[in-house]
């Protein structure tokens, strides 16, 4: 009778070991995937910027720095970056800094230096520097790429001669534009090749190793079949407002003009351009009263304009107009829709000069999904770090994250998944940063 309960009681502790050891296999943690920041470092003897890895943790999205980072990221004032080919290959665009040592670059006091650092990502997520490449034009701010990895475009605010670049006479009939440098991605090394202009020739009529695009650029995107430049003013014809020129891109990836003038939209201080969920959104900085269905709202921090894109670029204003910003908010800088359509969220820089900026924060808006209308999420706007500069979603599609400029932080939030608010993270929600951060995104390939 002894040895039955003995045999009993054994089997009962067997039982709890494995309840204990089987619940702590479901809740263990894991790394989702890497999340990567770029960021200005004053105080660098020699003038670059950084990149900063995080692991992000698949069960409560904290951030744990990865061994060996952050890595000069092979320039200053790194501005933008982009991933290729699942995640192995990472290119950052450093916008370099003028003769002052600044990065309030002109086209008559041009940043130095400028570059694009190539970067071979390991399994651990460590970067490990490459080759370095250049643009044609002068003092590039942003970078894309194609959907396959095998092009990659670069916004250069000016054209190689600009101001006076006959070039640009020949295709706006404007002594100045920006331009786009193309690059062609090698798939096994991951470097770049110059991608010739074979739609438009040089003012002498030799192969052009840009493609012109109208004068002072704000923004651009790469969309399925067209690229599209956002510029702050149209050219030639001096009119007031901001508008959209279209390149039509092909599969050997050349873009091929369509229509020379811009396109104009209802904007005056746009500030991003950019593509989610089949739509293109443009964000604009501008005070805006909206009327919808006979009220009026006041948005002192801007408005939201959406559009589809339509016959050779064109934009098509979507049905109900203007979307406002949160009316707490102000400077918005990016939006992202979420991996499964349901909700869209709008980061706001506020006036981008101090640490203490209430104005900085996260517009959450639910996508309502017949007419793809933006309302504003119950609860918001949801806090961020001071001035953030990106805003992005993690590869588990369950926490955003943004890097802020002016207080040199990470902040991480995770998605209600029933309402889409944005709530803080069960772990710390901020991150601080060796220096102002100005890029951000993720790598969900962590082997």
């Amino acid at each position: 009778m002894k040895f039955k309960k003995f045999s009993k009681a054994l089997l009962m502790s067997a039982l709890s070991v494995g309840v204990v050891l089987s619940v702590t296999s479901c809740v263990q943690s894991f790394t989702v995937g890497f999340l990567y920041v770029t960021n200005t470092v004053t105080a660098s003897s020699t003038g670059n910027g950084q990149i900063t890895g995080f692991k992000i943790d698949h069960n409560t999205g904290k951030l744990n720095q990865i061994n060996g980072m952050p890595v000069s990221s092979g320039g200053a004032n790194p501005v933008r970056a982009v991933l290729l080919s699942g995640g192995r290959f990472l290119y950052v665009l450093n916008r370099g800094a003028n003769v002052e040592g600044n990065t309030n670059c002109t086209p008559d006091d041009p940043c130095q230096n400028a570059n694009i650092t190539q970067f071979v990502v390991g399994s651990n997520g460590i970067l490990t520097p490459q080759e370095t490449f250049y643009t044609q034009g002068k003092n590039p701010f942003r970078i894309v790429a194609d959907s396959s990895g095998t092009f990659i475009y670069v916004l250069d605010h000016d054209s190689p001669v600009s101001p006076a670049d006959p070039n640009c006479t020949k295709a706006f009939g404007n002594g100045a534009c920006g331009d786009i440098s193309a690059f062609q991605v090698n798939p096994t090394t991951g470097r770049l090749s110059l991608l010739v202009n074979a739609q438009v020739t040089s003012a002498t009529g030799s192969a052009l190793p840009y493609f012109p695009v109208p004068v002072n650029p704000i923004d651009f995107l790469w969309n399925s079949s067209f690229v599209l430049t956002l510029s702050g003013a149209p050219g030639a014809t001096a009119q007031t407002g901001d508008f959209v020129f279209p390149y039509t891109y092909s599969s050997s990836g050349q873009l091929t003009v369509n229509q020379n003038t811009p396109q104009p939209i209802n904007a005056a201080q746009a500030t991003a351009i950019v593509a989610g969920a089949g739509n293109i959104y443009v964000l604009d900085n501008e005070p805006v009263t909206i009327t919808t269905n006979g009220t009026s709202v006041v948005s002192p921090g801007g408005q939201i304009l959406s559009y589809t894109v339509g016959t050779n670029g064109a934009l098509q204003a979507k049905v109900g107009g203007a979307i406002p910003d949160d009316p707490s908010q102000s400077n918005p800088i990016y939006l992202t829709v979420e991996s499964k359509g349901k909700w869209a969220y709008v980061a706001n820089q506020g006036n981008n000069t101090n640490n203490t900026n209430a104005q900085s924060g996260i517009a959450g808006y639910v996508i309502d999904p017949a007419t793809q209308q933006l309302s504003l999420i119950s609860g918001g706007p949801f806090g961020t770090g001071a001035g953030p500069q990106c805003l992005i979603e993690d590869p588990s599609d369950q926490f955003i994250y943004t890097a802020n400029f002016n207080d040199s932080t990470v902040t991480g939030r995770v998605i209600d998944q029933n309402s889409g608010v944005l709530n803080n993270l069960n772990a710390a929600s901020s991150y601080t940063l060796s220096g102002p951060a100005t890029w951000c995104l993720v790598n969900g390939r962590t082997s």
